[in-house]
């Protein structure tokens, strides 16, 4: 298991009763995907704070 979402797959599909595998990888991607878009915006206000 290299992929890193495909050990959080695994964990909430273990958390989960009723889930599947199929919607478990959508949420953890979606969820990833929300997590770095909002870092990657923290990053760019604090550059942007820096610069001024």
């Amino acid at each position: 298991m290299s992929d890193p979402l495909a050990r959080w797959v695994e964990r909430l599909l273990a958390l989960s009763d009723g889930i599947d595998r199929a919607e478990a990888e959508k949420f953890v991607r979606e969820l990833y995907a929300a997590a770095q878009s909002d870092l990657d915006a923290d990053k760019a206000e604090s550059e942007f704070q820096r610069e001024e």
